[in-house]
């Protein structure tokens, strides 16, 4: 078998095999086929295609190319939940000590910031001394002693996965539906978890900009998790505006901690609630989703959900003194406001360009090496459908320089909308794949 006739093959559009698209995988991943023939197997796989069996091959390959996480050992059913990407997005700082909090052990690898969307890791190292980067020992180990644990990526886990993506980034072939799920999924299947619930964004502030996309992508990876032997359930979700008020790494903290305490925005609020009971329902824990729903809000009323939050933040390395005193929480030197430039109603938040913005900041970075700053965002003042009059505040800009506050300005100049007429809201969630329940 030679890279270059399975080159030829998918190019003159015949389908790979599940053992030709493990050896393509593996030799890849010991460096015998190099860049450029793995490039080119790429671009043919952007313009042909790949089947359903081989998506699912590629999935599986992906998976083991490094280890494979085992929670079998535990009684309960090990939970995870990814999201594909927004402005704003803290729900995994709400939504996994939430779940864990009703007995439901929650093992989740998370990202840093890319390109204009936040990373989870990121936020949570806004807080000192949290160490997100465990050894896959120590974060199994958590979420056998406490039912929840939160670790960055690792090479030691889909280490293929990685240098696909890079490539992938590089020659122009990121946006293939069949290799965005198998990327997402070789994660999923190999930290372990035994239900998924997928979070797939659609809007100007997600990847998947058009509904019919996220649809096709949530569609793609369930069909993937069930021939894989996981739960797992989808839900499509907005992000045509930014999620709650807070964009930044420490202010979103924040927001999450007011959500965890019964006081935050009731859109990220109704969102993890949502989230979560689905998750529930997929674990058996509760009849339907609605039951969850109900279950998990007792469990912010109730302060259980913030203690989970304080418990893992404390697990991890990091002081909770910073969660129980928010002031404490890195600041920026400025806070500078957008006003309106006219009455009417806001109709739009460019959820895109407010991530860029902050990200231009210094809370997202260009490359994996740059340094982020956690202080630094945007704190909105409205949200649409709102009724506006000219020359009040629309956002609070945090900066920590000038420079850095004109630049995200300009970003910002055309992401508020303000006409004279009321536009309707859009819906938190657009739809649930497979319908549900199963």
């Amino acid at each position: 078998m030679r890279g270059l006739d399975l080159i030829l093959k998918k190019r003159n559009g015949e389908s790979l095999s599940p053992d030709e698209i493990n050896f393509l995988v593996k030799q890849f991943n010991e460096g015998v086929i190099p860049d450029y023939q793995m490039a080119a197997l790429l671009m043919a796989v952007f313009f042909q295609g790949f089947s359903n069996k081989e998506t699912n091959a590629l999935t599986t390959a992906l998976a083991s190319s490094g280890e494979m996480l085992d929670f079998s050992f535990l009684s309960d059913i090990v939970v995870d939940k990814h999201s594909s990407g927004g402005v704003g997005d803290k729900v995994t700082l709400i939504l996994a000590p939430l779940v864990a909090a009703a007995g439901i052990p929650v093992a989740k690898l998370s990202g840093r910031s890319l390109d204009f969307t936040g990373g989870t890791i990121d936020k949570l190292e806004s807080i000192p001394g949290f160490n997100a980067n465990l050894s896959i020992d120590r974060f199994m180990e958590l979420v056998s002693e406490h039912g929840l644990a939160i670790m960055a990526q690792t090479d030691r886990i889909t280490p293929a996965e990685g240098k696909l993506y890079a490539l992938r980034d590089a020659t122009g072939t990121v946006d293939d539906i069949s290799l965005i799920a198998a990327s997402i999924m070789s994660k999923k299947i190999a930290a372990g978890a035994s239900a998924i619930l997928l979070d797939v964004k659609t809007g100007s502030g997600a990847f998947m900009q058009s509904k019919d996309e996220a649809f096709h992508l949530a569609e793609t990876m369930i069909r993937i998790g069930k021939d894989l032997g996981k739960r797992t359930v989808a839900l499509i979700t907005d992000m045509n505006q930014p999620l709650g008020f807070a964009v930044g790494n420490a202010l979103e903290v924040k927001e999450a901690v007011h959500v965890l305490q019964g006081e935050g925005p009731r859109d990220v609020e109704q969102l993890c609630l949502i989230l979560g009971g689905y998750l529930m329902a997929l674990t058996g824990k509760v009849r339907n989703a609605e039951e969850g729903q109900v279950q998990l809000s007792r469990l912010i009323n109730s302060g259980a959900a913030y203690e989970k939050f304080k418990q893992l933040v404390v697990a991890q390395g990091g002081d909770k003194a910073f969660l129980e005193d928010l002031s404490l929480l890195p600041k920026a030197s400025y806070i500078q406001e957008i006003h309106a430039g006219k009455d009417g109603y806001l109709v739009e938040i460019d959820a895109k360009r407010v991530g860029k913005a902050v990200s231009l900041l210094g809370a997202g970075r260009a490359s994996k090496e740059q340094q982020i700053d956690h202080a630094v965002g945007l704190v909105l003042n409205h949200k649409v459908g709102d009724s506006i009059i000219k020359g009040e505040t629309l956002a609070f800009i945090h900066s920590n320089n000038q420079e850095n506050f004109g630049t995200a300005l300009k970003e910002l100049s055309n992401a508020f909308s303000i006409k004279a007429e009321a536009v309707e809201i859009p819906p938190l969630v657009y739809g649930v794949v497979p319908p549900f329940p199963s």
